[in-house]
């Protein structure tokens, strides 16, 4: 029996939201012509294509999507040189290419870091005097954007479903979100067989990004039973899918239930937000640009979980049933997390990846200096203080 709901205050008032039309399931991408039909019909006669490299080509999706808009009579730039932790100075680029052009939309094709990006080209589109720093340092605070349709290549970032977006400013290792009303996608498409090709590596970290999301997301200080509820149907799905996903990376009921399981995840922290697990790792792929993101958020969540128990053990204890039996403890919920993540052969530390104990003093500093990051601190269900988020970096090493 769990009494996650004694973690929650009654008298307080929570916002719940969900914005984007999803089209989700095997063949959703075709749903790229009745969007391009409603486009053109709309006068958007113009948009840029923002990818990475490879996977909007190797998956199949750029086939479907190029014929649709030469079909509705839309022309097209084709930015496709973002990078995982995309960067303010790749957005700029992106956004001059954009302007010159007459993009009056935008079209991410791939993970989070396309998604992110073109949200914030799609920004910058109505603000020619500003630049990707600015928008990361908070020194404007923008209120509209061009149309975004999102065709999302992986099942973890919920980018898809929400209003953050993520940068890095390489100059500062700055690694901040955005959240803006504006950059919810219109439309979304979440086809898993887009998502068949996903290496074994990135089908194991996106889908831990998923959990982390909920993780905080249903612990968070705002919140909303909401939340709680999609963080539980999260956690199973990943639990029994990822496993199958990795034992046959073709199985096509796999990445349909974990790509619905990031789908819910997004709507879940567009709900209740994030704090350590996310705060902490934007330093780590700020100062190493490679590092992967569900990676690094992935030896994080032990250490996290010890820390937050003692405020919302009911939660964790309901969210993480299906892949942690013995949570009596915060020590045991913190070892059972880790075992799971040994289970998906994810057993790394920080030490793993290059980072050493002199890096905790610079790595702490930047999860309180970089823009927003105070921001998610302030909503973790325990104080944050420098001294908690040094000793959560040091436990992961």
């Amino acid at each position: 029996m769990f009494n996650w709901e004694k973690d929650l205050n009654v008298n307080e008032v929570k916002e719940i939201r969900t914005r984007t039309t999803v089209y989700f399931g095997c063949g959703a991408i075709q749903k790229i012509n009745d969007i391009a039909k409603l486009y053109s019909e709309r006068g958007i006669d113009k948009i840029v294509v923002m990818s990475g490299r490879n996977a909007y080509k190797s998956t199949g999706a750029w086939d479907v999507v190029e014929k649709a808009l030469k079909d509705n009579n839309i022309g097209y730039i084709n930015y496709d040189k973002v990078t995982p932790n995309p960067t303010t100075d790749a957005i700029d680029e992106a956004t001059k290419m954009a302007r010159e052009f007459g993009a009056k939309a935008v079209v991410t094709i791939g993970g989070g870091s396309p998604t992110d990006a073109g949200k914030s080209v799609a920004i910058l589109l109505k603000y020619p005097n500003e630049t990707g720093s600015n928008l990361y340092e908070f020194k404007f605070i923008p209120t509209d954007a061009v149309p975004i349709v999102a065709i999302n290549l992986t099942h973890g970032t919920g980018s898809e479903t929400n209003r953050f977006a993520v940068a890095t400013i390489l100059e500062k290792n700055y690694k901040p979100a955005i959240a803006y009303d504006c950059i919810y996608p219109e439309f979304a498409i979440d086809d898993p067989d887009l998502m068949i090709g996903l290496s074994p590596k990135q089908t194991r970290y996106v889908s831990i990004d998923a959990v982390n999301h909920v993780v905080e997301a249903s612990t968070s200080v705002v919140a909303s039973p909401y939340a709680v509820t999609l963080a539980r149907e999260t956690v199973e799905l990943v639990g029994k899918y990822l496993p199958k996903a990795i034992a046959n990376p073709q199985d096509k009921e796999a990445r349909y239930y974990l790509c619905y399981a990031a789908m819910i995840a997004g709507v879940c922290f567009d709900n209740g937000l994030l704090h350590y697990t996310h705060a902490l790792e934007h330093p780590l792929s700020a100062m190493k640009p490679d590092f992967s993101h569900g990676l690094g958020l992935a030896i994080l969540l032990p250490a996290v979980i010890r820390n937050i128990y003692s405020a919302k053990a009911e939660t964790l204890k309901y969210i993480l049933e299906p892949i942690v039996k013995d949570m009596s403890s915060a020590d045991k919920a913190a070892q059972g997390v880790y075992e799971w993540l040994k289970s998906v052969d994810v057993p790394n530390k920080l030490k793993d990846e290059g980072f050493t104990e002199s890096d905790v003093e610079k790595l702490t500093e930047l999860a309180f200096t970089t823009p927003s990051l105070d921001g998610l601190l302030g909503i973790a269900p325990t104080k944050a203080t420098r001294e908690a988020v040094s000793a959560i970096y040091k436990e992961s090493l």
